[in-house]
């Protein structure tokens, strides 16, 4: 077990130039996150609840969708293949999507099942409450089929495929099978942040992303307390060991929030990577920008070492600012810039 060493800042340039010649696939569960934002200054008289003072609201992609955007950020050609319903929701989605460069022709309207939107209220920079409008039944039959067709034709000419499943139905057991089957046939990378709620056959990977949480609950372990030294906690290096026997990824990236990151392959010591993150205002959407950029610097030719350390500056930025967000690459190498 060791620690990460730092990537050189001429090494980050490097990447970030080569993916910019790449082009990644994105499956999955799109949302909109909608944000309703103000200030608290008083109680209701009603019930004991803050009254908010609504100020504005903005609207940003959320789930597959913030994956899809932040490898575009990153200059990365991408696509995003997702189920919308028929509504203003689609639309807007849309409509955002195509301002930060991500290809939106494989959006498939459903008219059963409406865009997943989740609302957030937030005064005082902190997140009062959140209330979620959305399908969670597998998308089967016409639909589903519709969605393979897409990707099926896409797989030719991409170098990378990120599954996005938030456990919203997109992506079933039959639609991932064939997927990953693609991918192996075609030699093609395969990253996926898996949803234990959402039980599905997650063998044979190239990367899983999961959270400590859920990483002991993949495993059917009992969580244990998290030890500020994560290279010294026993029962995490066991339940890594134990995923990557099961399931048998090429590799598994466990996101430790403040504790950062750990590396795990087979057959060799696990790697941690500590958190970059100077402040952090909210960790909405971290995920998604830690599994787009490990997979954007993978098809650049990173290491997989340098394709953590790369994930884990991206995730540092991203958790300083509120709301969903993007990391840039001018505040990719500012990062690198402050330790090198």
């Amino acid at each position: 077990m060791k620690m990460a060493p730092v990537l050189p800042l001429r090494r980050v340039r490097r990447l970030l130039a080569t993916a910019r010649r790449r082009r990644v696939l994105v499956v999955g569960d799109a949302m909109l996150d909608q944000f309703l934002w103000g200030r608290v200054n008083r109680i209701s008289p009603e019930a004991p609840v803050p009254v908010v003072e609504f100020d504005h609201e903005s609207f940003m992609p959320g789930g597959a969708a913030n994956v899809a955007r932040n490898l575009s950020a990153l200059g990365v050609r991408t696509e995003l293949v997702a189920s919308v319903g028929e509504d203003a929701a689609a639309a807007t989605l849309r409509r955002l999507l195509e301002a930060e460069g991500v290809e939106c022709r494989g959006l498939v309207p459903q008219g059963q099942r409406p865009t997943s939107i989740k609302t957030r209220v937030i005064a005082n920079r902190q997140q009062l409450v959140r209330v979620d409008r959305e399908a969670r039944g597998d998308l089967e039959g016409p639909a589903s089929e519709a969605l393979w067709r897409r990707v099926r034709s896409r797989l030719p000419e991409v170098d990378g495929v990120v599954v996005g499943d938030y456990g919203k139905g997109v992506v079933t057991q039959g639609l991932l099978d064939r997927v990953r089957g693609e991918c192996r046939r075609r030699g093609i990378w395969l990253s996926l942040d898996p949803k234990p709620v959402h039980r599905l056959d997650l063998s044979g990977m190239s990367l899983l992303t999961p959270n400590r949480k859920e990483m002991f609950e993949l495993a059917g372990v009992a969580e244990s307390a998290p030890l500020v030294e994560p290279l010294g906690e026993a029962t995490l290096q066991g339940v890594a060991a134990r995923l990557l026997e099961e399931l048998r990824p090429a590799l598994l990236l466990v996101t430790l929030g403040e504790h950062g990151m750990l590396l795990c392959q087979r057959g060799q010591a696990a790697v941690h990577i500590p958190t970059r993150a100077r402040e952090v205002f909210d960790v909405s959407g971290a995920g998604d920008t830690v599994i787009a950029v490990f997979t954007l610097a993978i098809v650049a030719g990173a290491s997989p070492v340098e394709a953590a350390e790369l994930s884990n500056h991206a995730a540092g930025v991203v958790v300083g600012k509120l709301g969903t967000a993007v990391v840039t690459p001018e505040e990719l190498l500012a990062s690198f810039e402050k330790v090198g």
